[in-house]
């Protein structure tokens, strides 16, 4: 059986997802402390949820780019990926830095330049 509050709950993050392009649900709120803490669950939260930026430059996505290198366990790094992800046309940026082709150790600019030369494949 659902609370009384359980309606006005779901209410009020539906409101907060309109409001921030969220998608989280009573579970997220409930069980964030599972996988970080409370700090880094409000930092994502107050966070646009798909950061498009029209007019962003080849050099502010390598600046981008080389703070997830420099410190890939960062709590900011997800975030600095989503970044990515909304703004390079590349569907796997992710892999082009954590995973680069055996041998190499791409710079910032080598990754960026990668992902903004992908063009997908037209069907």
């Amino acid at each position: 059986m659902r609370s009384p509050d359980s309606g006005q709950a779901a209410s009020a993050i539906a409101a907060f997802n309109a409001m921030t392009g969220h998608a989280y649900t009573a579970y997220d709120f409930a069980g964030y402390h599972a996988s970080r803490n409370l700090e880094d669950f409000a930092l994502e939260a107050a966070r646009p949820a798909w950061p498009r930026v029209p007019d962003i430059t080849r050099d502010e996505l390598a600046e981008v780019t080389r703070r997830i290198l420099d410190d890939p366990a960062s709590t900011d790094c997800p975030y600095y990926l989503l970044i990515l992800q909304a703004n390079v046309p590349h569907p796997a940026i992710g892999n082009l830095i954590f995973w680069p082709a055996a041998g190499t150790q791409p710079t910032a600019e080598e990754i960026i330049d990668e992902a903004l030369s992908h063009r997908p494949i037209p069907l």
